[in-house]
């Protein structure tokens, strides 16, 4: 029989780590629901309004001389929120990686207009440009494939509300996809329109197997207050 691992007591609301709400902790994982705004890693530009940076603030707990880290498994975009998860050592880092792909990422975003088929997959090979700005290509020797399934949860006022499923896991997948469909996402500058406000994607659920377990855990976020005023209600 597989030994649970000990769950860490959640921190309350004001020795929560800023940017990153704790969803769940143990030996072997940090579960995080990202602020917008955040990158998760850092760049050439930024190092320490990171998530990485953060959470490896969080567990020294202080302790600048604490060997204790996280490890990034996945990367979510700077504006886009959510369902993040590191580990805590290379090993379990290496496991899920390896197993990503077989895990269920489910993204909630609202996008402009209202979308003629209510439910569908859309798959097509990115490509970067030099700008740093993905597009779909036919040439499938030149781009990665990309798939994203979508349905339409609820509509109100010029706007859709969409449910993803992400089966593959390419930069900026969702946003071009939804913008080549003709219903870019709310707040998206690159892809889509120039308009005020945050950009409306939100990492809302992730379904791992526990590294050591081998159980099966979904985390999820709560449906954000943002979302919900866009979409006209309280």
């Amino acid at each position: 029989m597989t030994a649970k691992r000990t769950e860490f007591r959640i921190p309350p609301k004001k020795f929560q780590p800023k940017g990153c709400k704790i969803i769940y902790e143990d030996q072997d994982i940090l579960v995080v629901d990202k602020m917008c705004g955040l990158l998760t890693v850092g760049n050439a530009a930024e190092k320490e309004k990171t998530a990485h940076f953060i959470l490896n603030e969080y567990v020294k707990k202080g302790n600048h001389r604490s060997k204790n880290r996280v490890y990034v498994v996945h990367r979510i975009d700077r504006d886009t929120s959510g369902v993040l998860v590191f580990a805590k050592t290379e090993r379990v880092k290496q496991f899920l990686q390896q197993e990503w792909a077989n895990f269920s990422k489910k993204y909630n975003v609202i996008v402009h207009g209202t979308l003629k088929e209510k439910e569908g997959i859309i798959t097509s090979q990115l490509l970067e440009n030099k700008a740093f700005k993905v597009y779909s290509v036919k040439d499938p020797t030149k781009g990665k494939l990309a798939k994203t399934g979508y349905k339409v949860i609820k509509e109100s006022k010029g706007f859709s509300l969409l449910e993803i499923d992400l089966f593959t896991g390419r930069k900026h997948q969702i946003r071009v996809h939804l913008s080549e469909l003709g219903h870019p996402v709310v707040g998206d500058k690159v892809y889509g329109e120039k308009s005020k406000g945050r950009l409306a994607l939100n990492a809302a659920s992730l379904t791992i197997i526990h590294p050591h377990t081998k159980e099966k855990m979904t985390f999820e976020t709560v449906f954000p207050d943002d979302f919900r005023k866009l979409l006209g209600g309280k």
